[in-house]
């Protein structure tokens, strides 16, 4: 039988903290980690997460809670964990650090503030999308294809959790 995915809430896990009893990972990507994040989290995109990745804390009786930004991309990582049969005392944060926020509770910040990476794919589709529109009125038909690809690759992003673009903005300077 396999395990379980627990929920755990912001307030749980704030008590968790405090007694030492859970190891926290923080499945969003560097950059976003690097913005804010909750304190004594480790980053462990969630490419990468595996209990056999050597970035993957050691967890040896304490609780093994996953988080995100709202808490889909933590429960996936759940279900790759899950997947491999080992871990029984496997959490995902509800409402992922935006409901820990919500409840005022402390993060830690990145002075250097940027537009988040969610932000920047969005920006970036929706002007390829308007260029794309553009020149296909007034050069070639043929630029339409560039909005499509835009579109084609949002899909893609919303279907599978992976997005190239949000990987290729994240190695901008801005973003480092």
């Amino acid at each position: 039988m396999k395990p379980t995915i627990q929920a755990a809430t912001s307030l749980e896990l704030k008590k968790w903290l405090e007694a030492g009893e859970v190891v926290l990972v923080d499945v969003r990507e560097v950059i976003e980690y690097k913005q804010h994040h909750i304190k004594g989290a480790i980053n462990l995109p969630l490419s990468e997460v595996s209990l056999s990745h050597p970035s993957m804390p050691a967890h040896e009786g304490k609780r093994l809670v996953l988080q995100c930004k709202s808490g889909r991309r933590s429960l996936m990582a759940c279900e790759k964990l899950n997947a491999e049969g080992k871990e029984d005392n496997l959490y995902n944060l509800t409402g992922g650090i935006d409901g820990w926020m919500q409840n005022n509770f402390p993060v830690e910040s990145n002075e250097k503030k940027s537009i988040p990476l969610e932000r920047q794919v969005l920006l970036a589709a929706g002007i390829i999308v308007l260029v794309g529109v553009i020149l296909g009125f007034v050069v070639s038909s043929s630029w339409f294809l560039l909005s499509g690809f835009a579109g084609l690759g949002m899909a893609f992003a919303g279907f599978t959790g992976w997005c190239g673009m949000a990987k290729l903005l994240a190695l901008m300077p801005w973003n480092k």
